[in-house]
This record gives C-alpha cells, structure tokens and sequence, in this order.
C-alpha cells in the first residue's frame, strides 16, 4: 500500500522518468538501426566480413553495462561528456547491435532465391531488388531484431542513471541508496510495464510494416 501511495503522490515525476527513459532508449535504438541495418545488408556480400562484424558485436554483448559506462566515462570526459546522456546513448546503441544486425544479415540471406532470379528476369538492378523484394521480405525479422534490442535496453537503460542519465533508472538508485523499497519497488515496476507496452506497439508496428501478401 505504502508503494501505491507514493506512486499516486509521483504520478507526474513518474511521467516525466519514463518520458525521459523512452527518449533516451528511442534515440539509442534509432541510431543503432541506421547503423545496424546497412552494415547486416553489407555484410551479406561478405561470409568472411560477416563472421567478424557478428563475432566484434558479441563481444560487445558480453560487456557487463556499468563496466561499459565506466569505460566510458574516461574517454568522453575529454570532450566534456563523461557522464549523463551521452554515455548512456552511446552504449545502448552498442548493445543494439547485434540484434539488429543479426537479424537483418539472415533475413537477406533467407530470402528465397527463387525470388531472386524472378526478380532478375523482370530486369530489375541488384539496387532494385533490394529495395523492392529482399527488404520488404526481410521486414519481419529485421523488426524483430528492433524489439528484441528494444525491450533489453530499456532495462539496461535503467542502469544508466548510474552516471546521471536519468530516466526511470533514478527511481532503482534512490530507493538503492536510501534503503527506500517504495522507489524500488515503483522503477522495477514502471520499467517492466514500460518493455510490455512498447513490446507490443512494436508488435503491431511489425504487423504493419509487413508486406499483406506474407502477413499471418
């Protein structure tokens, strides 16, 4: 009862928390799949360069978060960032990754080759039947790499408020640091309910993208 009080009484600093953890895992994961995406499309080119870009990027997944946050902070703090939002951003970006790029590598090379060479004969370009047969087919696990990298940081995030990053986070720390199960209680709560609704709407924002011709 005592959390449920205290979260009525925080309704709007709650709000603004969870605003500010999905704003930073947003611009985290949209950076990583501008990133992501093209370099698991790259690499399906190259067997030799994908078994190292997917090996460098499980490294990076074997990282404990706040061992990667305190490497960090040492080398942004030459340009004045070492600890806050930048730091945050950028290893959440990294942890992203793999999912991404994994995900979008077998989606190309899954893509039937039959479709290839009817796409070949219709005369279209290599740039042609990427853009309108391999990605469209591809959509589903590329979102599902999306969501998988989604849902993990926005618990990774939390860890984030470590080095003054913010958002949900901040609620686990104080309720850590003075021994409050009521913020405890509330950020464990608010940031799993938060992967679940975002889960989903991703969920439906896959369905959507989907080509309707291999929608279930």
């Amino acid at each position: 009862m005592e959390t449920f009080q205290f979260i009525s009484e925080n309704l709007a600093l709650l709000g603004a928390k969870t605003l500010e953890h999905v704003m930073l895992v947003g611009v985290a994961v949209g950076v990583a799949v501008l990133t992501g995406v093209p370099t698991g499309i790259a690499i399906t080119q190259n067997e030799r360069a994908a078994r190292l870009v997917l090996y460098v990027a499980s490294i990076v997944m074997t990282i404990p978060s706040i061992a990667l946050f305190g490497v960090m902070i040492p080398i942004l703090s030459k340009i004045g960032h070492g600890i806050g939002y930048l730091p945050a951003v950028i290893a959440v970006m990294l942890y992203s990754q793999l999912p991404i790029i994994r995900n979008t590598y077998t989606a190309i090379n899954n893509v039937d080759p039959a479709l290839r060479e009817a796409a070949r004969g219709m005369g279209m370009t290599p740039l042609q039947r990427l853009w309108r047969v391999e990605i469209p087919l591809a959509v589903p696990v590329i979102m599902a790499g999306v969501r998988t990298a989604v849902v993990m940081n926005i618990g990774i995030m939390a860890i984030a408020a470590y080095i003054g990053a913010g958002g949900l986070g901040t609620f686990i720390s104080r309720g850590i640091s003075q021994t409050d199960s009521r913020q405890l209680v509330t950020g464990a709560l608010a940031v799993s309910l938060l992967a679940i609704f975002v889960d989903f709407f991703l969920a439906r924002l896959q369905h959507w993208f989907t080509p309707a011709g291999i929608r279930r």
